[in-house]
């Protein structure tokens, strides 16, 4: 299971590094300690968290940005069918969901709780793992 850093989960999340402190300090994630002490949010509790945030609406200190159409975010939902496949990424936020094939979802290794960025090119949305 992939685990986030605070720095890391503030990144996907859209938020100051102080606020997903907060937000940890509050008990509204989980987070574990690591051998160096560290903060760290186990990413299927992460992916939960930013779907529950988002369904409250945007914070107020959060800075949402796309730059270049591109979305990162984390892995929320990945369904897959005997050939195409349908993967959801909460970037912020924006909940996005892409169809691909089953071949691309499993050479990319995509899984909830893991970081992916959504790539928007005209009416396309494209995956790239982190």
């Amino acid at each position: 299971m992939q685990r986030y850093t605070i720095g890391q989960a503030a990144r996907l999340l859209g938020v100051s590094p102080d606020t997903a402190r907060r937000w940890a300090d509050a008990g509204r994630v989980t987070t574990h300690r690591d051998e160096g002490g560290r903060r760290l949010i186990d990413g299927r509790d992460l992916a939960a968290f930013s779907v529950e945030l988002a369904k409250q609406g945007a914070d107020e200190d959060a800075s949402y940005t796309s730059v270049r159409n591109a979305f990162p975010g984390i892995v929320t939902g990945v369904q897959l069918g005997d050939v195409a496949a349908q993967v959801e990424i909460q970037a912020g936020p924006h909940r996005l969901v892409s169809l691909l094939t089953r071949e691309a979802v499993e050479e990319l290794g995509l899984e909830v709780g893991m970081e992916a960025t959504a790539r928007v090119k005209s009416t396309n949305v494209h995956i790239d793992r982190t």
